[in-house]
């Protein structure tokens, strides 16, 4: 099975890596550089659901 995780705009690439560990560090999970296969589904949830709250929270303030 391949991946469809595709970034669209390559450069972006760092930044989103950059802001990945930001949130995983900010709920409290431990993400190494590379693989993170390692992690529970939860945890994994943990830092996905920072990032979209970060997202909504930047989206939110950009419209005041």
């Amino acid at each position: 099975m391949t991946s469809n995780n595709k970034i669209v705009v390559p450069e972006a690439k760092e930044a989103m890596n950059k802001f990945k560990m930001e949130a995983a560090n900010e709920v409290g999970v431990n993400l190494k550089q590379g693989y993170n296969g390692d992690l529970t589904s939860k945890e994994a949830g943990s830092v996905g659901g920072q990032m979209v709250k970060k997202m909504i929270e930047a989206y939110e303030n950009g419209l005041k």
